[in-house]
């Protein structure tokens, strides 16, 4: 007999504590950050201007700086060694500004000194990108399988190779940790030593990286639970 999924409580029990997880840590750091993008910084340089010294400064001219849309969008992007920044954080002469800038610099001097757990995460995007959505398809696929042609060997099979393939999310989730902390911490660092924020404003840019944090934190939990849900559903199956 196949486990209903569709109408089970497992969603309650798994899936809503992430959902409220993540909602707690988005709603965070959109507090943290429109809070301190209303402070002004005493240089006054905007995002885009703090990571342009922050790169220069540690020899990665060769980095572009380009905007891009939408709302705290910003990312380094390796293969094209292009700092995109949303147009919030790159005009903006904000506190909150440039946190975020020092943060994304932070991934590109990550990138510049081969720093491992980053070279680990550019690997396994392109199985992540698969994994998020074939796993879930997968693992039904398996599950209607065994349900409508009562092969529970093959329908167990494919259902925990779908797994396999989520799995590859979770530990994605849990590889990014390191990277964003570390970014963070390089951040700070070079916003003290390049005197781009005094001591007071750092205050504002640890709140801002701190609840940011929080958000990959949130998401690798989340995976954990959705991962968490697929095995508890299987092995159920397997009972029954």
């Amino acid at each position: 007999m196949y486990y209903p999924i569709w109408s089970d409580s497992t969603f309650l029990i798994f899936i809503v504590p992430a959902l409220i997880l993540g909602l707690i840590a988005q709603t965070a750091v959109k507090g943290q950050f429109d809070k301190y993008s209303r402070v002004r910084t005493s240089r006054g340089l905007t995002g885009a201007q703090a990571a342009r010294q922050i790169m220069d400064a540690n020899g990665l001219e060769g980095v572009m700086i380009e905007e891009t849309t939408g709302f705290l969008s910003d990312h380094y992007d390796p293969r094209t060694r292009t700092l995109r920044l949303s147009p919030d954080v790159a005009r903006s002469p904000s506190i909150a500004a440039v946190g975020v800038a020092a943060h994304e610099s932070g991934h590109a001097l990550q990138h510049a000194s081969g720093y491992v757990p980053l070279q680990i995460r550019s690997t396994m995007v392109p199985a992540v990108q698969f994994g998020t959505w074939l796993g879930p398809v997968v693992i039904v696929a398996g599950i209607l399988l065994e349900a409508i042609t009562g092969a529970f060997q093959l329908g167990n099979v494919v259902s925990w190779i779908g797994v396999a393939l989520f799995g590859m999310v979770t530990v994605f989730s849990f590889v990014t940790l390191p990277v964003e902390i570390d970014a963070s911490a390089r951040a700070k660092k070079l916003l003290t030593q390049y005197q781009i924020v005094d001591g007071q404003e750092m205050v504002g840019v640890n709140r801002v990286l701190g609840a940011a944090a929080w958000t990959y934190v949130a998401a690798a939990l989340a995976a954990l639970l959705q991962l968490a849900r697929w095995v508890f559903i299987l092995t159920s199956n397997r009972r029954r």
